[in-house]
């Protein structure tokens, strides 16, 4: 499979970037002849941003795994299409094939029409990283249900408001799930969300632990005895068939919870066509992707990385993604680098998180590995700082490897910012170039474009998308108001990412992190309103206040200052230790925060408005520059709390 629009020098970049800017309609018109349409589109693009309402490929019908599946069957059916590898290197690994793949997504699908699934209904998906997360996901595709993945650290409350969100009625998980050394009791889990659930009909319980679990007669139901019956139904005469249901264009594909601002999370809505086309573009442009490379994205699936770069993006690309069960430092860590020789992997796209906790065991995670056989390196989920690029360019890459540093969001669906690797130059700990299609502009607070430079040279504000690229999130789930106020009404006519960014003279971008109350720990987005309302949840806390501050590991640490009542405020650390308890209960592990500071009273404007500003900048280790501090109801607070820093 040959990629016409893939670009192969920065020459071809600029023309390509130049294109897309003046003509949109006919360069995204010309990628999109590349793939299977039931039927060609009316109109290629139509948006306004006050609404908002973006269309691509307006008219069109297809099927997305027709796309990642069907289309390659006649030329790749028995090259591979996920390459997984268990938590467990002593169990047995598994490479699907493209012919496999199909007969596998059309069971699932067989299987979810057989228990009452029809196209628009949303099932929610809560597994652990093997293949069958996969299958599930393009099964619920190839009918057309709109699914939602939710990451296997969540906690029930978590899943239950997500279920309640999205109105889900059917379920696909696990008895349980294997991480480094623990065991997760997923369906357990599951079980707990749905006390008091009214609209789940359907779990479909895939075995991998043999965790005990409890089976509720008429709801819930075994994944194995359905595959086989589905197996029956959609083979004849030795050929497998399931006819996939034609979708418009801009029907949803998924729902994808991320964090708000407020303590909600908000289902993230993406379509079927934009998003098909932007993630095979980029996934073949920024890592360059050559047919029969093996790509390693260590993500996993309940994150957008996993979606569009572990599924989406190499499918439909014919290529063959690598899929690991596990964590990077079980049962060693070398763990990455011994898979990488394992499998001859090419491509490697993991977190900064990941290699800056790899840098703390010296070369012991890849003094015994070859690596010989990596051709391209990438990162995602938050910026990378230079010592950690410069370890994973030198210790990992050998010097020989382009880094793409790639930004992107869970709402923009896939990379809108990174150089192309070995195509367009590299700046280390800078993302660089927009892709094609992509138009960035760093405003003021006004919304003003910035104009004057810093003492550095570089233009510094907030980092806003002047037009839309085909998958950008198209609503949030049942609330579109929602989706206006968080991304595209704080800026006229633009898009705000809500993150900040410096430029340099050559238009490289420079992503300084979010700006709003959202943190990014670890590559995962957290609100900092959910963290609070579920301090706020424990029985002694009267208040809690909730900001970031730099962690050596995960870029982003949460401290929490909190008011405890007299009742409780005895024992300091059990306090800690059970307000750490109730968060993992309410949200999960994921959520815990790092630092916890028991304060008298916080600092709040005579309005009741919590300053997180001066809080933010005590947590960074600031004490002496924290501004004005008069138009607090009680400025003394600020000297208790500086004292107090943990």
């Amino acid at each position: 499979m040959s990629y016409p629009y893939q670009i192969k020098s920065f020459e071809e970049y600029q023309q390509a970037y130049k294109r897309s800017v003046q003509d949109p309609e006919g360069f995204w018109g010309d990628v999109a002849e590349n793939f299977t349409w039931r039927k060609k589109w009316d109109k290629v693009l139509e948006w306004n941003f006050k609404e908002p309402k973006v269309e691509w490929f307006k008219g069109g019908k297809l099927n997305i795994t027709e796309n990642c599946i069907d289309r390659h069957l006649e030329t790749m059916g028995e090259k591979p299409a996920i390459i997984w590898e268990p938590n467990n290197p002593e169990e047995r690994t598994r490479t699907v094939t493209y012919n496999r793949l199909h007969k596998r997504v059309c069971q699932v699908a067989q299987m979810l029409k057989n228990n009452g699934v029809k196209k628009g209904d949303r099932v929610c998906i809560y597994m652990g990283m093997v293949p069958e997360l996969a299958y599930a996901i393009l099964g619920c595709a190839r009918i057309g249900a709109i699914h939602s993945v939710i990451f296997g650290g969540f906690s029930a409350q978590s899943i239950a408001d997500r279920l309640e969100d999205a109105n889900a009625e059917f379920i696909i998980t696990c008895d349980g799930a294997y991480r480094g050394e623990k065991v997760i009791p997923l369906k357990n889990v599951i079980d707990d969300a749905l006390i008091g659930n009214k609209t789940v009909k359907k779990v479909i319980v895939y075995t991998r632990t043999r965790t005990p679990v409890s089976m509720i007669k008429g709801r819930d139901i075994w994944w194995e005895d359905e595959m086989e019956f589905a197996e029956h139904q959609v083979e004849k005469e030795g050929k497998v068939f399931f006819e996939a249901e034609a979708m418009d264009a801009e029907d949803p594909l998924f729902i994808l919870y991320t964090s708000g601002s407020t303590g909600k999370p908000k289902g993230v809505v993406h379509s079927s066509g934009g998003y098909m086309v932007w993630t095979n573009y980029t996934f073949v442009n920024v890592f360059q992707y050559q047919q029969g490379q093996i790509h390693f994205c260590t993500a996993d699936i309940g994150w957008i990385t996993g979606h569009s770069y572990i599924v989406y993006g190499p499918l439909s690309a014919g290529g063959t993604s690598l899929m690991f069960e596990g964590i990077p430092t079980y049962p060693s860590c070398s763990r990455f680098f011994d898979i990488v020789d394992k499998y001859k992997v090419n491509i490697l796209y993991t977190a900064p998180t990941a290699i800056r906790s790899l840098i703390g065991f010296g070369d012991e995670p890849y003094k015994n590995n070859d690596l010989s056989s990596l051709q391209i390196l990438g990162t995602v989920g938050e910026p990378i700082n230079e010592e950690a690029w410069h370890w994973y360019d030198e210790h990992i890459g050998k010097k020989k490897c382009p880094i793409v540093d790639t930004w992107w969001q869970t709402e923009t669906g896939g990379v809108l910012i990174s150089n192309l690797a070995g195509i367009t130059p590299a700046k280390p700990s800078w993302a660089t170039l927009p892709l094609p299609g992509v138009q960035p502009i760093l405003v003021d607070e006004k919304g003003e474009a910035i104009t004057k430079k810093d003492e550095q040279g570089l233009l510094k504000g907030n980092l806003c998308i002047k037009a839309p690229w085909p998958s950008i999130l198209r609503t949030t789930y049942g609330d579109h108001e929602r989706c206006r106020t968080n991304y595209f009404a704080t800026y006229e006519n633009l898009y705000f990412t809500s993150d900040g960014a410096l430029k340099d003279e050559n238009g490289f971008y420079r992503i300084t992190g979010r700006v709003d109350d959202v943190l990014n720990v670890s590559g995962h987005r957290i609100g900092t309103a959910e963290v609070e309302n579920a301090i706020n949840m424990h029985a002694g806390v009267v208040e809690s206040a909730v900001v970031g501050y730099p962690h050596d590991i995960k870029g982003q640490g949460i401290y929490a200052y909190v008011i405890i009542d007299g009742k409780h405020a005895a024992d300091d650390e059990q306090t800690r230790k059970n307000i750490l308890q109730t968060v993992t209960r309410v949200i999960g592990p994921i959520a815990k925060p790092d630092k916890i500071q028991f304060v008298k009273g916080l600092p709040k404007t005579r309005s009741g408005k919590i300053m997180r500003r001066i809080l933010r900048k005590i947590a960074e280790g600031e004490t002496q520059n924290l501004g004005d501090t008069t138009t607090l109801l009680d400025p003394n607070v600020v000297d208790e709390i500086k004292n107090g820093k943990l």
